[in-house]
């Protein structure tokens, strides 16, 4: 089991890689090069900036049984087809049952926006939102 992290925006780098070395797993931070996130303990791969670049990368290296960190629906689809463990930012698992629906509601909202109207943007992150991550994480790990 190692942890591979879709780190272009993701606000839980730092909690992840903490676990990864308290549990003694392998860690990989995967990012573009308008993100470059390097920390010790954890291997980074970046790659090209470009449509999904990291997303490929990831997809590549990811086996049966790892914990994805993901917010994109999109990947965390890939993953689940490669029978890994997917996580949102928020600790919430994607799994086969709730990903179509997720996608469903990706989709609809990227018609909105090339619409011209406007979707509703993420709420500031709380410190909550953290402790769930963390704990959700653990979980999966033990």
């Amino acid at each position: 089991m190692k942890i591979l992290i879709d780190a272009d925006g993701c606000p839980v780098v730092d909690i992840a890689v903490r676990a990864a070395k308290r549990y003694g797993l392998e860690c990989t931070i995967i990012c573009d090069t308008a993100h470059s996130i390097q920390r010790e303990g954890a291997d980074t791969i970046i790659v090209d900036k470009g449509a999904d670049s990291a997303d490929f990368r990831l997809v590549n290296l990811v086996s049966s049984g790892d914990i994805v960190i993901t917010q994109d629906y999109g990947l965390a689809a890939m993953c689940l087809s490669k029978c890994a463990v997917v996580l949102n930012q928020d600790g919430k698992r994607y799994t086969e049952e709730n990903i179509s629906g997720l996608l469903e509601f990706r989709a609809v909202s990227a018609k909105i926006r090339r619409s011209g109207r406007r979707t509703k943007g993420m709420p500031k992150r709380t410190a909550q939102q953290n402790k769930d991550f963390e704990k959700a994480l653990n979980e999966l790990i033990v």
